[in-house]
């Protein structure tokens, strides 16, 4: 049996009497010696002819198969961990790469037994480590086991002097330089990137079938968890000798680890610098995407936390820091959050699409209406006289849109949510991603043991209620009228096979068209004028702004750009953050569209047919 790291090491293998006695009767009879002695030349003769068999089996039948496990046994190969493959952006800039670092591992192969107990006490003094800290590291290893264990990174200069001094006691300790994560933006798409991390005990058990071994440092979160098979690399090591103990007698070779792949992912650094600026102290999320192919340029989400932490031993303070009430882990724009107005694009396309209502339309608006002895307001309280699709989208108005919701029936409208993508997952590269939901009387009935109602499909149609949307989602939802009516995939890997990712929706031209009207008189006069201006070209968008009791409101904004021809759709969702869509979240999306389009300087000016600059046109105070 191999003898396991613990604290009784002590103790070696006890004594024991190897006297015989008591196997026969001590009283001499007659005849009985020269018995006992043909007895045993008789049992002799065939151990020897048995033993004789055997050996001359193993040597001519067996020979070469056990060569080959005295070998095995005799030459172990100590493993050494590849060098993780980069992250680059669209552009080649590095996102996540490596660092050499000096850390300190414990060989079980070059420790000696008997002094196992005072070398830990005398690296836990150098380290500042509490013994126990180490010998949890150690816990499960054998003593002639060939893996190492590390026990820490990031040595600081003193430490690697004193281990230095520590010299011809530290057998069994292997000092080492071996690459660390680096991530040089610390916080920068810190959500997309993710973090690397040891692997505990479980993950340890659950992936070991895949040649992963104790200390391997995996993917924890985001894309380093998601690309985990390509950035990993092969294993490398040093073969070494050993003899039938199992103890350490020469080096002998050794075997070059084969790097990990580097990935080239479809964020733009400079834009993704832009959009976490943006959010600024807020608890924010901004994507951006190109609604032609599904390529995300940016995701922001705030508050963030530093990946370089937690490459190394989280200290107590950094850890409740990390599980604060800001929840820094959490990506909120893959979190799910009611939509709010920005969905009546939505409930504009199953309107139009389901035949009841058509492009031109007209409905009178109300400060509030009755339904099922419930009033629902409009949230001017006053409003907005006749209506057709545009001028509602424009103003946003909800009393035409409890009209809609009303006639359109809650089964069409569910219907229609679905095919937008919500209540499933995008497929995006991230496994924090949430599927949002949709509700319909199935859910309700389980949930709530009550039957869906005209009044949940009033709350759905203005992006309220159940309903529970991700800003990644909203962001497929614009990108429709933006594209011309397809469903595109958002994804963060480059593509190099051109892969298409993008379904048609097969709507209407006609719907199409009035939607994409109506968004441009959002920002042309509308709740989204702030977006009216010279630094970008011409947009269109929409607000939207969730009751979200007992904090501040929920608000939202998404937009596309140019309006004619669309390359970018960015939106912007601010958790209780309050003031409205078009004025807090609004003005995100505005900075990002000037770093897109013209790192935020006036765009040069057309003249008209005379000569003159045309006059701009004015903007309305008011806000949604």
């Amino acid at each position: 049996m191999q003898n396991r790291f613990s604290d009784k090491l002590s103790g070696d293998l006890s004594s024991s009497d190897n006297s015989i006695s008591g196997f026969y009767n001590k009283t001499r009879t007659v005849g009985q010696g020269n018995q006992a002695w043909v007895l045993m030349t008789m049992i002799g003769l065939g151990l020897v002819g048995g033993i004789g068999s055997r050996l001359f089996y193993l040597q001519l039948n067996q020979g070469t198969k056990n060569r080959q496990i005295a070998e095995t046994n005799r030459v172990r190969t100590v493993a050494k961990p590849p060098v993780r493959g980069n992250i680059y952006d669209r552009k080649g800039k590095l996102l996540a790469g490596n660092k050499l670092s000096h850390s300190i591992f414990i060989w079980p192969l070059a420790t000696k037994r008997e002094n196992w107990l005072k070398t830990r006490r005398q690296v836990a003094e150098i380290l500042n480590l509490d013994e126990e800290i180490i010998q949890a590291k150690v816990a499960g290893m054998t003593m002639n086991s060939t893996n190492r264990v590390r026990i820490v990174r990031d040595l600081t200069e003193a430490q690697i002097t004193r281990l230095k001094e520590y010299g011809a006691e530290k057998e069994g300790i292997d000092v080492d330089i071996e690459s660390v994560r680096y991530y040089p933006g610390g916080q920068l798409a810190a959500h997309v990137l993710g973090y690397t991390g040891e692997m505990n005990e479980r993950e340890l058990a659950a992936h070991r079938a895949q040649g992963y071994r104790l200390g391997d440092v995996t993917g924890k979160m985001g894309l380093e968890s998601t690309l985990e098979s390509q950035l990993r690399g092969e294993w490398g090591g040093t073969q070494v000798e050993v003899d039938g103990a199992g103890r350490l007698q020469q080096f002998l070779g050794q075997k070059v680890s084969k790097s990990g792949q580097d990935v080239t992912i479809t964020i733009d650094l400079d834009l993704q610098k832009v959009a976490e600026d943006a959010i600024g102290k807020n608890k924010a999320a901004i994507v951006a995407m190109d609604p032609r192919t599904g390529e995300i340029l940016a995701m922001a989400s705030r508050p963030a936390f530093d990946p370089n932490t937690l490459s190394g031993r989280i200290s107590p303070a950094i850890w409740k820091q990390l599980q604060g009430q800001d929840h820094p882990f959490v990506n909120r724009a893959l979190s799910p959050f009611p939509p709010a107005s920005t969905f009546k694009i939505v409930t504009t396309t199953a309107a139009l699409e389901s035949g009841k209502f058509k492009p031109d339309t007209i409905l009178q608006t109300y400060a509030s209406i009755r339904v099922g002895g419930f009033t629902f307001a409009d949230w001017n309280h006053a409003g907005f006289g006749p209506l057709g699709f545009p001028g509602a989208l424009k103003w946003s108005s909800d009393t035409f849109f409890y009209q809609v919701g009303q006639r359109v029936g809650g089964p069409t409208l569910i219907d229609w949510t679905r095919k937008y993508g919500y209540g499933k997952r995008t497929g995006i590269e991230l496994p924090e991603e949430a599927k949002g939901l949709v509700a319909d009387d199935t859910w309700k009935q389980k949930n709530y043991k009550m039957q869906w109602s005209i009044g949940d499909t009033i709350n759905m149609s203005i992006g309220q209620g159940f309903l529970q949307a991700t800003p990644l989602q909203v962001v497929g939802m614009f990108a429709v009228p933006a594209n011309g009516g397809y469903h595109v995939q958002p994804h963060l890997v480059k593509d190099p096979t051109k892969r298409e990712w993008r379904e048609s929706m097969n709507l209407k031209p006609s719907t199409i068209a009035t939607i994409r009207k109506g968004l441009r008189e959002v920002v042309d006069g509308g709740t989204g004028a702030v977006m009216n201006s010279e630094t970008i070209p011409k947009a269109a968008g929409k607000s939207g702004t969730a009751e979200a009791p007992p904090g501040p409101s929920h608000v939202w904004f998404g937009s596309y750009a140019p309006a004619d021809k669309p390359e970018i759709v960015v939106v912007a969702f601010g958790e209780h953050t309050g003031g409205g869509g078009g004025k807090t979240a609004a003005p995100m999306v505005l900075k990002v569209m000037e770093a897109y389009f013209n790192k935020g300087k006036p765009l040069p000016v057309k003249l008209d047919k005379d000569g003159q600059k045309p006059v701009p046109q004015p903007r309305s105070r008011r806000r949604r």
